[in-house]
């Protein structure tokens, strides 16, 4: 499992635009960077990150082989009512992740 880390507020109002931050820790290969072989390392990347706010999905990326490793992303959603946010990261080789944060709104 990898290391991810996430900053959102505990607390809003409602109607409030609020900043959610996630990092998760990936080695990211792109698949076209020869090993000490010779032979190209397979490729090893987060292809998709989601946010779901109660069932509901906030934001979407997907990730391409360009992408740094340790992908950091940052963005913003309205705090419509208190709930939990789910942030799910997909990649190459079945690699998932979930991770979930809750908030309060009132």
């Amino acid at each position: 499992m990898a290391r991810a880390l996430i900053n959102l507020p505990k607390t809003a109002a409602p109607g409030a635009v609020i900043e959610i931050k996630t990092l998760i820790s990936h080695p990211m290969e792109t698949g076209y960077r020869p090993g000490p072989d010779g032979r190209l390392i397979p490729r090893n990347i987060i292809t998709e990150f989601v946010c779901t706010y109660d069932g509901e999905e906030v934001f979407r990326a997907e990730l391409s082989p360009a992408s740094a490793a340790n992908p950091y992303l940052t963005f913003t959603t309205v705090a419509t009512r208190t709930g939990v946010l789910r942030f799910t990261w997909t990649g190459d080789h079945g690699f998932a992740q979930t991770e979930e944060a809750a908030i309060t709104v009132g």
